[in-house]
């Protein structure tokens, strides 16, 4: 019988044939024509090595070149331990800073791929936010410009200084004012080069502006101590914290070092010494921080000053007039932090978020009737983050009005966009002559510049940075700058004839007059270890002495003026903060820890509130300002949320970007106004419907259990007289074995997650799609239940239903359709879940794989053979954790996915150690395998051992709180044996005995015994 198959001899012969030329037609209709996509593979001819890098995503253009070019060492050491010389395939590490925190920098073959908290540094106790771990892609952006530009042409850097330094003459000349805006500088040797620049031309002046402002609480330590500081707060040192809407787990201040100092007080290490700080939350929208509160209780922007005062009233035993009188719950939860405030005082705690003079203040006598000044509040060793000043900036704009400035330069600000008033703003710009941006990329504010003197990346310059008092960090360069650009500090120096202006140079001198030379320490050392700490200066303890005549009545005078229509809440979400960093996809796909959503902001309202205003969830609503300004949203109907409130994050909105962060969402901040000559971040708005809806990109819509209990969480009194309280195993079952046991002599690699330290931020998200080359897949795909994290943070509500904690993790929607759930979600605690592969000995995914895709280790990890497997996505199917992702697309080099990483710059950011996936394939957490075998390898040249502590996870070594550890557990001296011998410990639906690989420890609340938030 003759056969009809047809065999070729190869993929040139195949290539050629109608068949398979018309079905990649249609398979890559909306990509590469399949010709163009062989050439790219370098099927078609001999692959020479150049052709072969482009294949693999690595570009030849000026990063490739800044990359082959090492930074001059004749000048430094920069390298944490410095090589012979840059071996292929071995990485090297700079140390640098960013936003003050003392990092570590991986570059490989003179590319920066992944940023690491410094073990060492005093901020993140070795971890990072979820900002820090994005930003290495910020370096390889393509949106950002490649030249400098005067008046929207490309320029040269020689016409740049010559049209500059002529106007500036022409500025002195005429006796204008020169201005520099910009958000707080912190750098000792930027203030000593803007001392040189004001030297030259005295009419300077610097004006800072932050786009989230703290002049509040500058102002009010001004009127209340003489000491115009942003105070460090000690969260370590507070046995009780009561926070008015302060999100200081998340966005407020410096989340990290207040993240490490909170979970300090609440981990494993601390409950095993029976020792819990107590956390009361009062807030309008649900924050992190809120999520994280012992007690949390809504209230509305209007009643938030009430409760301050009436805090102050139940402390201080003054009379007044009963305030929260509509509040029921926010009185009783006020009248209970009274009593335990009191009972720690001098381990007590006080915050506000709020930015208004008069209401911190207040919260200035309530901490010093409580004596924090000293020991939990520290004036004498200020932080420095934020420094902006509300009334300067507002002066700026009626100087530019009346034409006396002449000359003005934007230094990382961008009042275009982040500014309340921003017409305001640019009609008054537009009376200025000389207008120069120092931005990477045309963004608002650089749009309506004549001249762009595009600054380096920090990952290309040289720095330094004082984030709070006697800590000083440097920031050395990492990779040559990729395109044309110039740091800042050298333009104006050289503009004003500095006879330096070797920007290296000159930070050395600055360091060895100044900080080293109180030290001994040496500018080499400096560059090894990465910051300078000389120590704090004598903590002095302050009382307040002011008068509060005036003060509360213009505290309730404001809440009255609040108190109508309906209260918006305008916030700063995780994942994008003030909208600085919009244009990173990794940010943009990172989920909200408490809405999950990604790509968009919302008008977040209470359900109840919702159904009265007759609106169901992701319908489109226009919210109206007092001021007339409005935007249209989709709506998300938020448990916790205030009744009769709304809320809206900013950072979204942007229109000069770049590709990524363009048109995605609506910015928020001309909702903002200013009361007493500082701006705050509510109002009142009204709400209509626009007619249609929009479906949100969340990622917590379709991972269901179905009910079980993934969740065990306890009170520390009852943890107090049992250690196994909450963690199940006062029971038990009969098992039931569908394996053999397997024996694992070696290694057995398993790890430990303490949800009392998980905050839910997310930092270990962005941490491991960095380091294991994990795609960005966009809004749409998102909806489509695509996302491809390995890790994720499940996020489930708990609400008190008759005295009954009822735990979900189902949208409101699906809540709201269920007869048996909640009817009061005011009243909702909130627990973060990390989950991950759980790398199970009894792995239901291995059994159903029909090509062995998925097998299980000697070592005790869930191997995926990439090659191996076709698809069938039974593994899926058959995972009960459902932390399986499938690649739909090629989303690395698909065009139809280019807004996001398809740009050939920005694909220098993957590690080479761990290969992109491709279309059809599954793929989950390996446990960092590279990282690993790379543990193994380094201890086995040195003939040793491996050792605890020697391979870490990247979502582990990113995570401040240290919630995660990883280790073997068959050595019984490592710190995750340790930590699952814990009577906190459990494992999720270990009742199906797939014998996961990762224990849990019980989530343990300090609730009040005898309190109650229900009204």
């Amino acid at each position: 019988m003759e056969s009809n198959k047809k065999y070729w001899k190869g993929i040139e012969e195949l290539q050629k044939t109608p068949e398979f030329v018309e079905n990649n037609k249609n398979e890559f209709a909306e990509s590469l024509p399949i010709e163009e996509v062989l050439n790219e593979a370098g099927l078609n001819t001999v692959t020479p090595r150049r052709d072969f890098l482009k294949a693999m995503g690595f570009g030849l253009g000026a990063v490739t070149l800044a990359a082959c070019q090492p930074v001059p060492v004749v000048k430094s050491i920069p390298y944490l331990v410095k090589p012979e010389e840059v071996v292929p395939g071995i990485p090297n590490y700079y140390v640098s800073s960013f936003n003050g925190q003392s990092i570590l920098v991986k570059t490989r073959e003179g590319r920066p791929i992944k940023i690491e908290g410094n073990p060492a540094g005093l901020l993140g106790n070795g971890g990072t936010d979820a900002t820090t771990q994005a930003s290495v892609l910020d370096l390889y952006d393509a949106s950002k410009l490649k030249d400098p530009t005067k008046n929207g042409s490309k320029a040269s850097w020689s016409e740049i200084d010559a049209f500059v330094k002529g106007e500036l003459n022409k500025v002195q000349a005429s006796g204008k004012k020169i201005r520099i805006v910009s958000a707080t500088i912190n750098s000792p040797s930027t203030k000593s080069v803007i001392a040189d620049f004001t030297a030259q031309y005295p009419s300077t002046k610097v004006v800072i502006n932050d786009a989230i402002s703290y002049t509040g609480i500058i102002k009010a330590n001004e009127n209340s101590f003489g000491k115009s500081v942003l105070p460090r707060y000690r969260f370590d040192k507070a046995d009780v914290i009561v926070s008015f809407g302060a999100d200081f787990l998340g966005t407020w201040i410096t989340p990290e070092e207040f993240s490490k100092q909170y979970v300090s007080n609440r981990n494993a290490a601390s409950l095993e010494r029976k020792k819990m700080s107590r956390h009361i939350q009062l807030e309008t929208g649900m924050s992190m921080t809120g999520t994280n509160a012992d007690s949390r209780v809504p209230v509305k922007p209007s009643e938030e000053g009430q409760a301050i005062i009436a805090l102050y009233q139940e402390l201080t035993g003054t009379p007044g007039t009963p305030l929260l009188t509509a509040n029921k719950a926010a009185a009783n939860v006020v009248k209970l932090a009274a009593k335990e405030l009191l009972q720690a005082k001098g381990k007590a705690l006080v915050v506000s978020g709020s930015n208004d003079v008069s209401v911190q203040i207040l919260v200035n006598a309530i901490n010093s009737v409580l004596g924090s000044y000293g020991t939990t509040i520290d004036l004498d060793n200020p932080s420095y983050q934020y420094t902006g000043n509300d009334a300067e900036f507002a002066e700026l704009i009626s100087e530019m009005n009346r034409s006396e400035v002449g000359a003005i330069f934007f230094l990382d600000s961008n009042p275009a966009y982040d500014y309340f008033n921003a017409k305001a703003f640019t009609d008054a710009l537009a009376k200025v002559g000389l207008r120069v941006s120092f931005a990477e990329r045309a963004d608002e504010t650089a749009a309506l510049c004549n001249v762009v003197a595009i600054n380096h990346n920090y990952l290309e310059a040289w720095g330094d940075q004082n984030a709070f008092e006697g800590y000083y960090t440097v920031i050395q360069p990492a990779i040559n700058p990729v395109h044309n650009s110039r740091q800042a500090e050298v333009s104006l120096l050289t503009w004003s004839d500095n006879a330096v202006t070797d920007y290296y140079q000159y930070v050395r001198n600055n360091w060895e007059k100044t900080v080293l030379a109180a030290t001994g320490k040496t500018w080499k050392s400096v560059l090894q270890t990465g910051f300078v700490y000389t120590g704090e200066k004598p903590v002095g303890t302050y009382t307040f002495s002011l008068s509060l005549g005036n003060v509360i009545p213009t505290i309730m005078n404001q809440g009255r003026a609040l108190a109508k229509d309906i209260e918006l809440q305008v916030y700063q979400n995780v994942p994008l903060r003030d909208g600085k960093h919009a244009n990173n996809a990794f940010l943009q796909e990172l989920p909200d820890p408490v809405s999950k959503v990604t790509w968009d902001n919302f008008v977040a309202i209470a359900p109840k509130f919702g159904e009265k205003l007759d609106l169901e969830e992701f319908d489109l609503v226009t919210v109206k300002g007092a001021n007339g300004y409005s935007v249209t949203l989709p709506v998300l109907f938020q448990p916790g949320q205030a009744q009769g409130t709304i809320s809206i994050a900013v950072g979204y909105g942007r229109t000069a970007a770049g590709k990524v962060g363009n048109g995605v969402g609506k910015n928020a901040y001309p909702f903002a106004t200013v009361q007493n000559g500082t701006v705050q971040f509510n109002g009142t708005v009204t709400i209509e419907k626009a007619g249609g809806r929009e479906e949100l990109a969340q990622t917590q819509t379709h991972h269901s259990y179905e009910g079980r209990n993934v969740i065990r969480e306890t009170t520390f009194a009852e943890y107090a007289k049992d250690p196994h309280a909450g963690s199940g195993k006062h029971g038990g079952h009969k098992k039931y074995d569908l394996w053999y046991k397997r024996e694992m002599p070696g290694h057995n690699w398993v790890m430990a997650i303490d949800l009392n330290a998980c905050t839910g931020c997310g930092s270990c998200i962005v941490a491991c799609n960095v380091e294991n080359n994990i795609p960005v897949v966009g809004k749409d795909e998102v909806r489509r239940r695509r996302e491809m994290h390995w890790i994720r943070i499940d996020r489930y509500y708990s609400f008190n239903e008759e005295g009954k904690s009822v735990t979900e993790e189902n949208e409101i929607g699906e809540l709201q359709e269920n007869k048996d759930a909640p009817n009061n979600m005011d009243n909702v605690s909130v627990v973060h879940q990390p989950m991950l592969c759980q790398h199970c000995d009894h792995a239901p995914c291995e059994t159903v794989c029909p090509v062995l895709a998925t097998v299980h280790s000697t070592e005790g990890l869930n191997h995926m053979a990439y090659n191996r497997c076709v698809g069938t996505r039974y593994c899926a199917n058959n995972c009960p954790y459902k932390v399986r992702r499938f690649n739909w697309f090629n989303y690395w080099n698909d065009s139809r996915f280019e807004n996001y990483l398809q740009e050939e710059f920005t694909q220098l950011v993957l590690n080479p150690d761990v290969t992109t996936r491709f279309r059809g394939v599954m793929e989950k957490c390996t446990m960092c395998i590279q990282r690993i075998q790379g543990g193994k390898l380094q201890a086995k040249i040195e003939k040793r051992p491996v050792k605890d502590g020697d391979i870490k996870m990247a979502c582990q070594q990113a995570c401040t709180s240290n919630a995660i550890i990883f280790g073997d557990v068959n050595d019984p001296g490592s710190e995750v044996a340790k930590a699952l011998k814990s009577e906190r410990t459990y494992y999720v639906l270990e009742e199906i005995d797939v014998q996961p690989g990762i224990g849990y420890q019980v989530k343990v609340r300090n609730t009040p015994a005898a309190a109650t938030t229900e009204a």
